[in-house]
């Protein structure tokens, strides 16, 4: 089975190294990547963990954690990529993730803004356009 992020990879070769801190996201789609598996997954230690800690909604992680077991997720679209690369500081990636909640397939369409610090890639939000 490929990963659940879109990658040809299995989850294990995949995502899975990066929600068991086995090794470190080299760009921000590798991190993006590695959050929406960890939103299939409900892993919202990883979810926090990997949410700059300007930003980081630790007091939602609950809610978070309950919404992403109570959809079926579908699938992950990465749309583009500004910057982001192992060389650069900061970085966006658009993509859409569908859903199935309440009977019909929904849609989450994001441009998410990622910074690096300490050699790290977070997220940090909502990219402003």
């Amino acid at each position: 089975m490929t990963c659940y992020c879109g990658n040809k990879e299995t989850y294990t070769a995949c995502c899975e190294v990066f929600h068991l801190n086995k090794g470190k996201a080299k760009t921000a789609e590798q991190l993006m990547r590695s959050r929406y598996s960890a939103f299939v997954l409900a892993n919202g230690d990883y979810l926090m963990q990997t949410h700059h800690s300007s930003t980081r909604p630790i007091q939602e992680k609950k809610a978070i954690v309950k919404w992403s077991k109570s959809v079926d997720w579908i699938k992950l679209e990465v749309l583009e990529t500004t910057k982001g690369l192992e060389n650069d500081e900061e970085g966006t990636v658009t993509f859409n993730a569908y859903f199935y909640e309440h009977g019909s397939t929904e849609l989450i369409h994001e441009k998410s803004a990622f910074l690096k610090e300490d050699d790290t890639w977070y997220y940090l939000g909502y990219a402003k356009n």
